[in-house]
């Protein structure tokens, strides 16, 4: 078998030559392979790697703040850069606490389950004691917090979905509210094994399924046969399910027995869905002046869904919006009705498209997982808030119907993401960035977040450490060799981490005095216990290591979602307060929270085509995952860098939008709000809709630092709009934006995400 790793987008066989890796080649059990990670073997990824621990000249001198992104970094000598993270570490500690260190992470440096930067940064931070972290995520904020009330936590969920093999053979129609993005489903947290989505939609198409794709962009779903496209306004899709709602009882096509039997709370939601509560009936012709949609094709759409074996999907996308949590809710609803949930092909799906966990076969177990130990800090905050946080110390917050207050942050240490990719609002994050004394970074390469630190300690890459690979529910376990010497002084997170522990007296406490190696020992060995209980047999580490990989087998019946408990709603309760499905929920109506009530209700977003505002800035910006990336990982490739437009990321627009700003294909072009604006190359294309710009996101932070709020490179998120999406959740809305666009200056700035930061000798 040939050596194989891991990375995000899923396994691939490294060539080798005089000991090192010089080419990846997909995995033969891949039946689509992402092509993304390819490339990370890449020289224009190579020469942005950092070498050598560095200090921002700035705060070597005198730790000053402000100089951040901007200033000069010193290299210096490993131990040297430890002493002076170390120093700053404990100084806040014993002036301010442990409620004064910020330590944020994303997850997303390393598909290796040892070396996963976000467990082992929490583990150090925890072994010193402890710190304020983050909670849910940008990608699922506003459902992490609303599902679990009104059916199950989300991790619950995703691993449960119904699997393509059961949509192929059952499902008659599949009603999408922002596609199935097989983009997005190249990627799972281990690593991807056998990428399904493309496979299992055409596999649906051929047996009969047809499709309703709902979404400003027709290219989210690609069947390989027709589908029908229903364009509708962004941020508006929770009217348009209310109103389905409302033609299936209307009409009577609604689903009693389940309704009384395995949900809670429909009285309520009834008496707002007729407009006995409010005196606003949710019909289709009310909902077509808000969404866009026909109302005879919502009402033929409802008759539709109750009349064949139907499947209704949403996109993550959808609750990452201004009251984001309103179409998540609906959807439930909108399904619990069609009385179609636990039914083999039937009920809802949260997010097929997202990540290649949901619709997979294999048997579940959890994989190797470093413990992250005891956390004494009880500060926290919902990971979209950190720019509140470092603005408004001390100032009371809401989350999940309590009330709690933002700490006084004097230190972050950050390893493993990129906060100038996924935040919103970047100017106002920069400004924010000051707030802290001291900023350490562990990186990788010379990314955005490591211009902005002030101690930036180098981390090798998935190829140049072993490690194992694993995903929840994939196909494989694989093991992963060290392919590539570390390049310049690169050490692995472990290393550096236990190095700091050491200076702080907790060497033993991070440690227990194992090395990197016999970690890895130990966590397979406790995961191949795990896995024998679910019915899944793993060969010992050492054969692991020998054969390369190990098969997982799917169980002899693939998972339909919520099986059990349509079967049995007693013996099988959900882990709600009734054990049911909540349509109203209680415990939400007792937070008496304005913007979130009981029950699914439609909201109008602070900002959207039907907005007073939309007449300055009249297109509705969709800042998507890109296709040739994940997030800002590996921007600097030869994939990501073809799909740009004149070195800057592609703008979608419709050819009318175009056309009545006098644009044309290949431009390079100014996209503005009232917060900053980003230069774009355009991408005339049919594929959005009218009133709509799509820039998709992950192009590295880089503003002209001049004072006009300019970047350069195309990042969406300096446009969009740094608010939670309720009081409930606090998630990130990034998807309500609106913007306008110009044609740029004759000659605009050039692009410098990509350039080596100025490097001062080491002293």
């Amino acid at each position: 078998m040939a050596i194989l790793t891991v990375s995000h987008w899923g396994a691939y066989e490294v060539e080798m030559a005089g000991g090192e890796a010089v080419a990846l080649h997909p995995f033969r059990n891949d039946p689509d392979p992402s092509p993304i990670g390819l490339h990370m073997l890449a020289p224009e990824l190579d020469r942005l790697r950092i070498r050598r621990p560095a200090i921002r000249k700035g705060w070597l001198e005198g730790r000053a703040r402000t100089g951040r992104g901007r200033e000069p970094f010193v290299e210096v000598s490993w131990d040297q850069a430890i002493d002076l993270a170390a120093g700053e570490l404990r100084r806040v500690i014993e002036a301010h606490g442990n409620r004064a260190i910020f330590g944020g992470s994303y997850g997303w440096s390393s598909a290796g389950r040892f070396h996963h930067a976000q467990s082992q940064v929490h583990r150090f931070l925890n072994s010193i004691g402890g710190y304020v972290r983050s909670t849910d995520s940008y990608s699922l904020g506003a459902a992490r917090v609303l599902m679990p009330h009104i059916v199950a936590p989300m991790d619950e969920l995703m691993a449960q979905h119904t699997a393509w093999e059961v949509l192929a053979e059952h499902t008659r129609l599949l009603v999408t509210f922002g596609g199935v993005p097989a983009k997005n489903a190249q990627i799972s947290q281990g690593g991807a094994m056998e990428h399904r989505i493309p496979g299992g939609l055409r596999r649906m198409a051929e047996g009969g399924c047809r499709f309703v794709n709902i979404s400003p962009t027709r290219d989210d779903l690609d069947t390989g046969a027709a589908f029908e496209w229903v364009p509708i306004r962004p941020n508006t899709d929770a009217a348009l399910m209310l109103a389905l709602c409302w033609v299936l009882q209307a009409e009577g096509l609604h689903d009693e027995a389940f309704l009384s039997t395995h949900c809670i709370g429909f009285d309520h939601f009834l008496a707002y869905l007729t407009g006995a509560a409010d005196g606003q009936p949710k019909t289709p012709a009310w909902a077509a002046s808000i969404t866009g949609v026909p109302a005879s094709r919502i009402e033929a759409l409802a008759r539709e869904m109750a009349a064949t074996r139907t499947m209704l999907n949403i996109a993550w996308s959808l609750q990452r919006a201004h009251h984001g949590e309103q179409p998540f809710w609906a959807l439930v609803t909108l399904a619990a009705m069609l009385g179609q949930i636990g039914l083999p092909g039937g009920g809802f799906g949260l997010g097929y498209g997202a990540t290649n966990l949901m619709g997979s076969p294999n048997a579940r177990f959890s994989g190797p997982t470093l413990p992250q130990g005891h956390n004494p800090v009880r500060d926290f905050i919902p990971v979209a808030r950190i720019a509140d946080m470092l603005l408004k110390p001390g100032t009371p917050f809401s989350y999940n119907g309590a009330t709690h207050t933002y700490p006084d942050i004097r230190l972050i240490y950050w390893a493993g993401g990129n906060p100038f990719h996924h935040h919103q609002d970047l100017n106002r994050l920069m400004q924010a960035w000051e707030a802290p004394e001291t900023v350490v970074v562990n990186e990788q390469f010379w990314t955005p977040a490591a211009r902005m630190a002030d101690i930036v300690l180098p981390a090798t890459t998935t190829l140049e450490r072993e490690d194992v690979g694993y995903a929840n529910r994939e196909s494989h376990i694989i093991h992963m060799p060290a392919v590539k010497r570390a390049a310049g002084e690169a050490r692995d997170d472990y290393a550096i981490f236990a190095a700091l522990a050491e200076r702080l007296g907790a060497g033993a406490r991070f440690t227990e005095g194992r090395d990197a190696g016999e970690w890895l020992r130990h966590l397979y060995g406790e995961s191949r216990q795990r896995a024998a209980r679910a019915g899944v047999t793993l060969p010992d580490w050492d054969s692991l290591r020998q054969a390369g990989l190990a098969a997982i087998a799917p169980p002899a019946s693939p998972p339909v979602f919520l099986a059990d408990f349509r079967r049995d709603p007693e013996a099988h309760p959900l882990p709600t307060p009734s054990g049911r499905i909540e349509i109203f929920s209680d415990a939400i109506a007792g937070f008496d929270i304005p913007d979130c009530p009981g029950h699914p209700v439609w909201r109008a977003p602070a900002e959207w085509l039907g907005a007073p505002s939309a007449d300055r800035h009249p297109l509705h910006l969709l800042s998507d995952q890109p296709v040739t990336r994940l997030h800002s990982q590996l921007d600097p490739s030869p994939l990501s860098m073809a799909d740009k437009v004149a070195g800057r990321a592609p703008l979608s627009l419709h050819p009318d939008d175009a056309a009545a700003r006098g644009l044309t294909d290949g431009q390079v072009v100014r996209v503005f709000n009232d917060r900053g604006a980003c230069l774009a190359g355009v991408r005339v294309t049919d594929a959005v809709m009218p009133g709509v710009a799509r820039l998709s996101t992950g192009a590295w932070f880089d503003p002209a630092l001049d004072g006009t709020g300019l970047e350069r490179h195309g990042n969406p998120n300096v446009l969009t709009l740094d608010i939670g999406a309720s009081g409930l959740s606090q998630g990130c809305i990034a998807q309500t934006c609106l913007v306008e666009v110009e044609p740029a200056p004759a000659e605009p700035p050039a692009v410098r995400a990509h350039e080596l930061p100025v490097l001062l000798p080491m002293r």
